[in-house]
């Protein structure tokens, strides 16, 4: 059986002395289109929801009942980073931007944060430590992804009604085949991130100049 996330971290920190610890994940780094969102979670011990695992092991149906389960038994913050701010910074500092916002947003102060991937966000705070491929081996982590995933594909779904025929339902603003000749075809919206290499040469086409 393949290794679960589990509650490890969490208990070294707080058997450091950290009352409040708290799980940060992102998703989003890589579509083309739509913003980079964050999710914060801390997990009462007594009450750890059922489930808990990396989000993209989870099926969309078992996603959306941990969510829910989360929700009502966690404290849960949210934070994202526009295109237009991925387009600013970069999609590594508009990433971190989205985590920061995720904590910053949660109604008590986070004592330490786990946070998913091998950096800490140019800036931050909080008393944290980096998890590489933390949402598989921590449950706040793990339950903070799950969080970030549900929330960006609703809000992928309903921008695919404003925008149809790019298959943001089915593909999350993912660069799919479906995804890249909808672009050829009907053009850049202005939810695309214009630094992002298949949407730039888009928009050089369209302009007839060389970039």
């Amino acid at each position: 059986m393949a290794d679960l996330p589990d509650f490890s971290f969490e208990v070294a920190a707080s058997a450091r002395g950290f009352a409040r610890v708290v799980g940060v994940d992102e998703v989003g780094r890589g579509p083309l289109a739509g913003p980079v969102m964050a999710a914060a979670v801390r997990l009462d011990p007594a009450h750890i929801p059922h489930g808990l695992n990396d989000s993209k092991k989870l099926s969309a149906h078992r996603r959306e009942a941990v969510f829910d389960e989360i929700i009502t038994l966690a404290e849960v913050s949210v934070g994202e980073a526009s295109v237009a701010e991925i387009d600013e910074l970069n999609i590594l500092r508009a990433s971190h931007l989205a985590m920061c916002r995720a904590v910053e947003g949660l109604a008590i102060h986070a004592d330490h944060v786990l946070i998913d991937g091998n950096m800490i966000p140019r800036g931050f705070s909080y008393s944290s430590e980096a998890v590489i491929k933390g949402d598989g081996r921590s449950l706040s982590i793990a339950a903070a992804s799950i969080v970030a995933k549900v929330l960006r594909d609703r809000i992928m779904v309903d921008l695919a009604q404003q925008y149809p025929g790019y298959g943001w339902e089915r593909n999350a603003g993912y660069p799919t085949k479906e995804h890249l000749d909808a672009l050829q075809n009907l053009g850049v919206t202005a939810h695309h991130r214009r630094s992002f290499k298949p949407v730039h040469n888009i928009l050089c086409q369209a302009k007839s100049v060389s970039c």
